[in-house]
């Protein structure tokens, strides 16, 4: 999944990207990678790049571009965009307000990736997709066809 969304275009301007001051930012720093800017997205050569800098991890900045994460189901990149937009928009409301940011300290960094696969194993495609597809069916049923 791909966006250019504010949050994560403004954190992608940032030179530090990402900061591990949020729970919701550590679950992104457990499995993160950038891919620097190359231009617009049309040149197929940059395709074997964006791959390589992406390879096991789940999440990707596009440095001055946008966000993109990669899941085994939709269900699962819809939910790891969510935790990566809301890390993002928490990192730049805390930088607004001007004070001093609290980084989470390495070690609670480094132990993470096992509580982050515990935490989101499985809520995409049994819990969040489920539901977003339920109120999506309320508000245009015709979208199926």
């Amino acid at each position: 999944m791909h966006i250019h969304s504010l949050n994560g275009v403004a954190v992608a301007a940032q030179k530090q990207g990402l900061l591990p001051i949020s729970q919701q930012s550590l679950f992104v720093l457990s499995s993160l990678a950038y891919h620097d800017y190359e231009g617009v997205a049309l040149n197929a050569a940059e395709q074997p790049r964006l791959v390589a800098d992406l390879g096991d991890k789940s999440y990707l900045i596009l440095r001055n571009h946008g966000l993109l994460t990669a899941g085994s189901s939709p269900a699962d990149a819809f939910l790891y965009m969510y935790i990566f937009e809301s890390a993002c928009a928490i990192q730049v409301r805390a930088q607004s307000g001007g004070q001093e940011l609290i980084r989470i300290p390495e070690p609670i960094l480094g132990g993470i990736r096992a509580a982050a696969s515990q935490v989101t194993r499985g809520l995409g495609s049994s819990l969040a997709w489920p539901g977003l597809l339920r109120k999506l069916d309320r508000s245009n049923p015709g979208y199926r066809e």
